[in-house]
């Protein structure tokens, strides 16, 4: 047994039982985007999380177990992901990101943004020309030392 088994049986017990993200991380008491995360084997749940989420998905007392085991970080099979919705993502960063990297230099200086100082937002935004998907990713501002 290892985290992806967990992480299948979690996604077998969500679709059988009809389950969705944002029940899980209201019960968890954290964003569905995290837990969503936590869940996928990205996030490390602490006891009580694994407890709720272990009842959630019907996980035995050594499956929570796994929750609470810090992961290995980085869900893609591949270096150029080929699921069609995580590519788009792959192109905005292969399009845009030298025009996001340039824009915050020039705003805060030399530096990254934190993605564990980290949040993130997902919401259906109506539109008549047809719904958008609105993401808000905020993440703390870590400037480079000088040493």
């Amino acid at each position: 047994m290892n985290r992806n088994d967990i992480t299948e049986k979690i996604i077998t017990a969500k679709v059988s039982k009809g389950i969705t993200w944002e029940s899980v991380a209201k019960k968890v008491g954290l964003s569905k985007e995290w837990t969503t995360a936590a869940c996928l084997g990205q996030m490390t749940l602490d006891a009580g999380q694994a407890t709720i989420v272990g009842e959630i998905f019907s996980l035995t007392e050594e499956e929570c177990k796994w929750l609470q085991v810090v992961p290995y970080k980085g869900s893609l099979p591949t270096a150029v992901p080929t699921d069609p919705l995580i590519y788009r993502w792959y192109e905005i960063v292969s399009v845009y990101g030298s025009t996001i990297k340039e824009l915050i230099h020039e705003e805060f200086g030399d530096g990254i943004m934190s993605a564990i100082d980290f949040s993130m937002n997902i919401v259906r935004q109506p539109d008549p020309k047809g719904d958008r998907v609105n993401v808000v990713l905020s993440g703390k501002f870590l400037p480079y030392k000088q040493y």
